[in-house]
């Protein structure tokens, strides 16, 4: 019971190719995909009984469980199956792999293997026919009524098209893709389940509808507010002649996804920002500790000088150099201790 990104509608290294987004729009005949509509409608409904014992009878450990969950299930999409599996803008060890995947499944967004296609697809041919979320077909499609409906001819086309070997040869993601539903029931709904009732004695009604079905939903629209909210509301710097945008509210609810312009025009880069540093962008933090004790290496990033370069370039004009003295980041001290030659009174 989960929902099925393969068909009904839950990249690449280089910049992407420029698209023609005024390019005619081939019609389709849309078909429901009832199997997600149900699951969502469920967990929605059960999200908001979960609400309701929230406010009336939860437990704090379990708030506390369920917000240590949303951080992992986070960090488990950002650096594990996007920033690692998606674009290899870095390379983990086993160990880092295992750990990303176990944070991954309890997501419960899927197979890996078909996320990261559709992301790719995303990414190349972005806001068209072939995009699985494409944006152009408005604000919900983009969200998550994509999943929820099949997917257009287009999406089916280019999905077969990309190259998938490296996840192919990664044993670890053929694991997962074979055996993902009994590995996702234990680790995304018993687990979760469980570990409240077992170790502090919530109720089990309260543990479904709290630690699972709310989390499960709050994990959700924070991955899909980035296809959304970040491809239709910002400002864009770096490439004016995408959707996608820069945004602090997505960026703080996803740890760090939400600079969405300067991903798109840099989607190798590990941070996915220019930002130097965590505040907003809470999954660089963890790659960087990873990279610290050598389970993650090979971290790949544009210099300041590209960045500045590409956004003078191509961007809407919004792009402030922030590497310089109006850099918000730079130590007050710093500033006091300037020497500021021939200085206006």
């Amino acid at each position: 019971m989960t929902v099925d990104t393969s068909t009904g509608a839950f990249e690449d290294d280089t910049v992407p190719e420029p698209v023609d987004y005024k390019a005619p729009k081939v019609k389709h005949k849309v078909k429901i995909c009832w199997r997600n509509v149900i699951i969502l409608t469920y967990f929605h409904i059960a999200c908001i009984y979960g609400i309701y014992l929230a406010l009336t009878d939860t437990k704090w450990q379990t708030f506390a469980w369920v917000a240590l969950q949303y951080v992992i299930s986070k960090i488990g999409i950002t650096a594990g199956v996007h920033r690692y599996w998606t674009h290899r803008s870095y390379k983990a060890k086993l160990p880092l792999r295992i750990i990303l995947m176990f944070f991954f499944i309890l997501t419960f967004e899927g197979k890996l293997y078909f996320w990261v296609r559709d992301h790719r697809v995303h990414h190349k041919y972005q806001e068209t026919d072939a995009d699985p979320y494409n944006a152009g077909r408005g604000f919900w499609f983009a969200h998550m009524t994509w999943l929820m409906q099949s997917k257009h001819p287009e999406v089916l086309k280019k999905g077969r098209e990309i190259d998938l070997s490296d996840l192919e040869n990664d044993k670890l993601v053929m694991f997962q893709k074979k055996y993902y539903w009994p590995i996702a029931y234990v680790i995304s709904l018993f687990m979760p389940t469980f570990v409240p009732w077992y170790f502090w004695n919530e109720s089990i009604i309260t543990a479904w509808h709290v630690a699972v079905c709310l989390r499960c939903i709050l994990s959700y629209h924070g991955t899909w507010v980035i296809n959304s909210f970040a491809h239709l509301y910002g400002n864009r710097p770096y490439e004016a002649s995408i959707y996608a945008r820069e945004n602090e509210t997505v960026s703080f609810i996803s740890l760090g996804e939400g600079w969405h312009n300067y991903h798109h025009t840099f989607p190798w880069d590990y941070k996915t920002s220019e930002l130097g540093n965590y505040g907003l962008n809470l999954t660089t933090a963890f790659i960087d500790f990873m990279a610290k004790i050598g389970w993650a290496y090979d971290l790949k990033t544009v210099p300041p000088h590209l960045v500045k370069r590409r956004a003078l370039r191509t961007g809407d004009g919004t792009y402030k150099d922030v590497w310089g003295w109006d850099d918000k980041d730079l130590p007050l001290q710093e500033k006091k201790e300037a020497t500021i030659v021939n200085k206006k009174d």
